[in-house]
């Protein structure tokens, strides 16, 4: 069954290569009640515009692609859980 994180981390795998192309990676981390919870890594850990990257980039893809997504948001650093 194709469920909606698969889908998640299908979108995220096309926006991958370009966030790689600059040092970084995203990192899916788990779905509730719409909103996506993602990890950025590398260059993108502390880069002034990450959060260009996930409303504009990130966000737009995932709202477009998958029914239900309303929201991502960075998810704690694993440090800090």
């Amino acid at each position: 069954m194709y469920t909606i994180e698969d889908q998640i981390q299908d979108t995220l795998d096309k926006i991958r290569p370009f966030i790689q192309r600059d040092g970084g990676d995203v990192e899916f981390v788990s779905y509730q009640d719409g909103i996506v919870f993602i990890r950025l890594k590398g260059a993108c850990e502390g880069c002034i515009a990450i959060d260009d990257t996930i409303k504009y980039s990130i966000g737009v893809l995932l709202k477009d692609e998958v029914p239900g997504v309303i929201d991502v948001m960075l998810a704690p650093k694993e440090d800090e859980q």
